[in-house]
């Protein structure tokens, strides 16, 4: 899959240039879309702006079968902002909200996560991105309510809890003769 961000880094480009983005994006090759709120509207409580911001992106992609995942920044919101972002983000038709983009300072936090989860509920995927570094954070994230997991450090993830190591003989095939 191939998946790309729109309105890098503050979500703060306008909405006619977010829906061409991503137009433009799945023309290129995207099949996922990564969106950034606008994270200054959301704070001035342009709440109206920030619905239509969202779901302009979302119909662009949704009109050619691909997901949106809305990415909040989560270290640069409160916690009243995070769940109007979730609220509206689910009201949009997004398909996950994501914490971060990696931009800010700080990522992932089980107490985002679990606040993400608990306002979109099950309908809608909570991806955990930035600072998931270990099996055990990996493990908070999902106890937490993640459903995808965003990190630099797979590799060390897979290899699970600290100090075992992983059966990866026993691995699923990819069908292509190569294990992973």
């Amino acid at each position: 899959k191939v998946c790309t961000v729109i309105g890098f880094p503050l979500g703060a480009t306008s909405s006619e240039v977010k829906a061409f983005e991503t137009e433009t994006a799945i023309e290129q090759g995207a099949t996922e879309i990564d969106m950034v709120i606008n994270i200054g509207a959301l704070k001035a409580r342009e709440l109206e702006f920030v619905a239509q911001d969202i779901r302009g992106v979302v119909n662009a992609a949704h009109s050619r079968g691909f997901i949106v995942k809305v990415i909040l920044e989560t270290a640069l919101l409160t916690d009243e902002e995070k769940t109007i972002a979730c609220l509206l983000s689910k009201e949009a038709g997004a398909d996950f909200v994501k914490t971060s983009t990696g931009f800010a300072s700080g990522g992932a936090t089980v107490h985002d996560v679990a606040l993400m989860r608990r306002v979109v509920g099950p309908e809608i995927g909570v991806k955990a991105a930035g600072g998931v570094r270990t099996y055990e954070d990996a493990e908070s994230m999902i106890k937490a309510g993640a459903t995808r997991i965003g990190a630099s450090a797979g590799v060390k993830i897979l290899q699970g809890p600290s100090g075992s190591k992983p059966d990866i003989a026993s691995a699923p095939s990819t069908g292509s003769g190569k294990s992973y």
